[in-house]
């Protein structure tokens, strides 16, 4: 498997577990996390490798999430 490869899986493996925390997190279905997940700019940041975002913990991140876009949990 070649570096890009292993990158994108690891990306993949750490969106799934951020939507799964997420949902666990604010109590609401996986389908609602994922459509939160995919409208923020974290989803963004992680998928251009921003600032070495995809390195921190994924509930790190559903934290983060929660405080800085509150305006995607309006109506949840």
């Amino acid at each position: 498997m070649t570096p890009k490869k292993l990158e994108k899986l690891y990306r993949e493996i750490l969106e799934e577990k951020i939507i799964a925390f997420l949902a666990k997190e604010k109590c609401i279905s996986f389908r609602k996390s994922m459509e939160i997940y995919y409208k923020s700019r974290l989803s963004e940041q992680i998928y251009i490798g921003a600032y070495g975002i995809d390195n921190l913990d994924p509930k790190y991140l559903v934290e983060d999430l929660i405080e800085n876009e509150p305006d995607l949990f309006a109506h949840t």
